[in-house]
């Protein structure tokens, strides 16, 4: 089965076809690590891992590459403001590195939290500045830069399809107001090295060809993904919002520096959005996963909720919203844990399941498929189905819960059943509303009672 995905470049499905047979190579913009990632970060790296996660069920070996960038992402996309780790580091009187290190520390414990893939390799920007610098001389040897007081700058009135992922209206941009260009030669070019305007001031600054300073954000993904997957390579992910600038720029120096097309498929996910707006940290953000699980959500809860929306669609959040999603989740769980393995696969349901994944990541499809199968009491090969299927999901359909029972709760359940072995079940039924009350549910089996965990949503917010 053919797998198709959505390519920003040419604004249509495209069969996906790799450069080399049964190898893909995917490079996906990862954190700046100055903060907590919000769960709107969050939803673009889920939607990364379930493409991921589908190239793995088609048989692809994927070698996959993501940044920290840990220097040169300013405040400002306009090549202005303070660097986001300077500014950070001496917020909390701490060195630049540290801060970078430990918020990639939390951002990893996320990924494992909502059981995403971590990539082959993880690259720091502050790791590759020696293939910064040499991806910038080949630009200045081929005529692609200029110096500005504060810069070495990509002119990008000489590369002539710039703009061509965001199909940016490049003549309007250049006739609009020239606010905020500074010594710029156009509105749309943009810093590829960065001056230290005090040489020793910064924590984090190198020599160079130019003079002290730092490289600029955009750079830093060009040198680092052809370092790794070549100059030009398959999959390139990210949000929407890194379309018209970041994406747009890489593309530019990247194939001004190589003369190929850099990147076959750009792929994008859209925004998680509350009360109509994007959620970002420029706005304050919204919870981050600790937050959520501080309010009674497991962080899989909003993994579902991601599966449930198209990635390409804006994604509504509120707790209301998240809340559903959790009591779908856990029926879906409870429903799993009484099947049985009978040792078959369920073909038609696996067909229907993998026309969906394959037909640009058409999850909410697929997890209707899934659905589908647990609740046709016909159907035969569920658990093996299911488990080929959360290969995709990554939802851990068929990990058991390993619930401590409190020592007051086992108590009552023994109580309980001498009731019931007694008949009285006057006495029976009230435990079992004790039981209930304190939070935990029995079921009454053949092989004896069976204890559950009830859904806490006495401190949902």
């Amino acid at each position: 089965m053919e797998l198709k995905l959505y390519n920003t470049l040419t604004r249509r499905k495209e069969v996906f076809k790799p450069i080399h047979k049964g190898h893909v190579g995917m490079y996906s913009c990862g954190p700046t690590v100055y903060w907590y990632q919000h769960i709107g970060n969050l939803r673009t790296y889920i939607f990364s891992d379930i493409l991921k996660r589908v190239l793995i069920y088609n048989k692809y070996k994927v070698r996959h590459v993501m940044n920290v960038t840990d220097v040169g992402h300013l405040t400002s996309d306009a090549d202005e403001g303070e660097d986001k780790i300077e500014k950070a580091a001496r917020k909390e009187g701490k060195k630049a590195e540290d801060i970078a290190s430990y918020y990639w520390k939390v951002f990893r414990e996320d990924f494992k939290k909502l059981n995403i893939i971590e990539p082959d390799i993880w690259t720091k920007a502050t790791e590759y500045i020696k293939e910064q610098i040499e991806l910038i001389k080949k630009l200045e040897e081929k005529r692609y830069t200029y110096r500005t007081s504060d810069g070495i700058y990509f002119d990008t009135s000489k590369f002539k399809d710039y703009g061509k992922l965001a199909r940016l209206n490049i003549k309007g941009l250049q006739a609009g107001k020239r606010v905020g260009i500074g010594e710029k030669r156009n509105k749309t070019d943009f810093a590829l090295w960065k001056f230290s305007e005090k040489p020793g001031l910064r924590q984090q600054e190198w020599d160079s060809p130019w003079g002290v300073g730092f490289p600029g954000w955009h750079i830093e993904c060009s040198a680092m993904s052809m370092k790794h997957l070549g100059e030009t390579f398959d999959i390139h992910t990210g949000g929407i919002d890194h379309i018209p600038i970041h994406h747009t720029n890489e593309i530019a120096q990247s194939e001004a520096a190589t003369g190929k097309k850099f990147v076959n498929y750009w792929l994008h996910g859209n925004f998680l959005t509350f009360r109509g707006e994007k959620v970002a940290k420029s706005k304050g953000g919204l919870y981050t996963v600790s937050e959520l699980e501080k309010i009674g959500f497991a962080p899989m809860d909003y993994r579902y909720l991601c599966l449930t929306t198209h990635y390409r669609k804006p994604l509504n959040f509120s707790i209301k919203n998240l809340k559903s999603a959790k009591n779908s989740y856990q029926r879906l769980k409870n429903i799993i844990s009484e099947i049985e393995d009978d040792g078959k696969i369920n073909k038609k349901y696996l067909r229907e399941f993998e026309k969906a994944i394959n037909d640009d990541l058409e999850i909410p499809n697929a997890l209707q498929v899934l659905w589908n199968l647990v609740r046709d009491e016909k159907a035969e090969g569920k658990y093996r189905t299911i488990k080929k299927m959360d290969e995709v999901f990554g939802l851990d359909l068929l990990k058991k819960e390993e619930i401590k029972i409190p020592n007051e709760i086992m108590e009552f359940v023994e109580e309980r059943e001498k009731a019931r072995k007694s008949k009285n079940w006057k006495k029976s039924d009230e435990i079992r509303e004790k039981i209930k009350s304190l939070g935990y549910w029995v079921d009454d089996t053949d092989k004896g009672p069976v204890i559950k965990k009830l859904q806490n949503e006495n401190n949902i917010q």
